[in-house]
């Protein structure tokens, strides 16, 4: 008799774990915090290639005269490597919103009484829908970071000191 009233208890209680992580991640601080976590951890394995990047450009204007063609293609390189992550950035918070989008269109069509086989094929449909418009406004965005990195990163390079030479200073080279 007290092992059946433990296994009620425990059925109605869910464990303080699992309460726990659920109102943390029910906030929308913690979706942020992951984005910017994720995104602090991709800017920071891709930071060699950036370095690699700016040395390239700094080789180019010492040996070259005061041509803007290396800053223009460090420039597009910076704001396309920039781009690409604050893409992948994004789609570690969107993957969870779709996926409950997803379970709650599913879940309301089921509370209109829709049959089964015609849930599966309007979920098929859904996801189609929901998925190609969130990569749709993902591609824009992260087309529209990459301009303006690749902008702004033109304007960095070529205007230091009020002069349309000189290097960039690497962090982490003598």
């Amino acid at each position: 008799m007290a092992k059946e009233e433990e296994q009620q208890q425990q059925q109605q209680h869910p464990p303080y774990a699992y309460t726990l992580i659920l109102n943390i991640f029910s906030k929308r601080r913690t979706w942020a915090c992951l984005f910017l976590v994720v995104y602090g951890t991709l800017l920071a394995s891709s930071w060699n290639l950036l370095k690699s990047t700016l040395s390239w450009y700094n080789l180019q204007v010492e040996s070259s005269t005061t041509s803007a063609w290396p800053a223009l293609y460090a420039s597009v390189l910076l704001g396309t490597v920039f781009g690409v992550l604050s893409m992948v950035a994004a789609m570690v918070v969107m993957v969870p919103a779709v996926v409950v989008t997803w379970i709650t269109i599913v879940v309301l069509l089921a509370f209109f009484g829709k049959p089964k086989r015609t849930l599966v094929v309007e979920g098929r449909k859904i996801t189609k829908e929901i998925f190609g418009f969130v990569m749709r406004t993902l591609l824009k965005e992260g087309n529209f970071v990459a301009a303006v990195c690749a902008v702004l990163g033109y304007f960095a390079l070529v205007r230091r000191d009020g002069t349309q030479g000189g290097g960039v200073a690497v962090v982490g080279e003598s």
